[in-house]
């Protein structure tokens, strides 16, 4: 008689409401047990000021933490850092390192340490299905608010798209605070 594995011992997902409410799985080439399709959204976290006394995130500017649900998961992370420089507008891409932690991902300062800069810091489960943080930094370069745009669903909280005509505008806004305070 031969035994199947038993989906017991797969990460316990929470589902949001979908066309059925029985969960989708799909085949894992290569494996006998069939592995739980992603169903939702994507979160992400940033953690700032990063832990100096961690040697997996010492030396980063912040990290990156990406989940599905509760649960820590190895999602692609990308991003850029958005920016004014001496009144031109900048765009500079980013590049994470991955950890030995699923879905822990640090950054290290990669745009001038002048002008004024928002990061946006992406996770992504497929082409239309990602979460982003708005990352705003201070005139000194220090992390000073983050935001991740979220719209309401069905009593869900869910990610929402950033607007790049949003990030310009408070770009413009800081930027001219900034000079102001020169």
């Amino acid at each position: 008689m031969t035994h199947l594995p038993t989906l017991a011992l797969a990460l316990p997902l929470l589902l949001l409401p979908a066309a059925t409410s029985t969960p989708s799985f799909v085949a894992v080439p290569g494996n006998l047990a069939p592995a739980v399709a992603l169903v939702g959204p994507p979160w992400i976290s940033i953690e700032y000021p990063v832990n100096p006394y961690d040697a997996a995130t010492r030396g980063a500017y912040l990290v990156v933490h990406a989940f599905h649900h509760g649960t820590p998961v190895g999602l692609p992370v990308s991003g850029t850092a958005e920016g004014i420089v001496n009144g031109a507008r900048r765009s500079v891409p980013l590049t994470f390192a991955a950890t030995s932690r699923a879905g822990v991902y640090t950054l290290t300062r990669q745009w001038p340490n002048e002008g004024t800069w928002t990061l946006l810091v992406a996770v992504a489960q497929g082409p239309e299905d990602k979460v982003t943080a708005v990352v705003d930094l201070t005139a000194a370069g220090e992390v000073g608010s983050v935001r991740v745009p979220t719209r309401k669903q069905d009593g869900y909280t869910l990610p929402a798209a950033v607007a790049m005509a949003t990030i310009d505008a408070s770009l413009r806004e800081r930027a001219a605070m900034q000079s102001a305070a020169r």
